[in-house]
């Protein structure tokens, strides 16, 4: 089986249940998901965890596209999961699309 028979289209969320500047986090399948909703109405999706003492990033303030840890401030791209310098690290960024106002992710 190869890899692209393995990922899976999931329904995480109605679009309207999601609000600018507030993130939303989700269990999927065992993986805590940090769900933030944009501006121009598009949908990020990280892992909830920051990669230095494992904040969770839905509680964390949003500026933009960035998302800032609420323990130790540390701020990640949402778009690739990039922490910004002089910090290191990433976290894992999902696929998402939105169809008829749903919000779908793939694992």
């Amino acid at each position: 089986m190869s890899k692209i028979d393995t990922i899976k289209k999931i329904e995480v969320a109605a679009l309207s249940d999601l609000t600018v500047g507030i993130g939303q986090r989700v269990n999927v399948d065992g993986e805590e998901i940090a769900l933030f909703k944009q501006r121009d109405g598009s949908v990020k999706a990280i892992q909830n965890s920051c990669p230095h003492k494992g904040g969770p990033l839905s509680e964390g303030i949003v500026s933009g596209e960035h998302v800032f840890c609420p323990l130790h401030d540390w701020k990640i791209n949402v778009n690739d999961g990039q922490v910004q310098a002089p910090d290191v690290g990433c976290v894992k960024k999902y696929k998402v699309d939105v169809e008829e106002e749903l919000v779908y992710i793939y694992l």
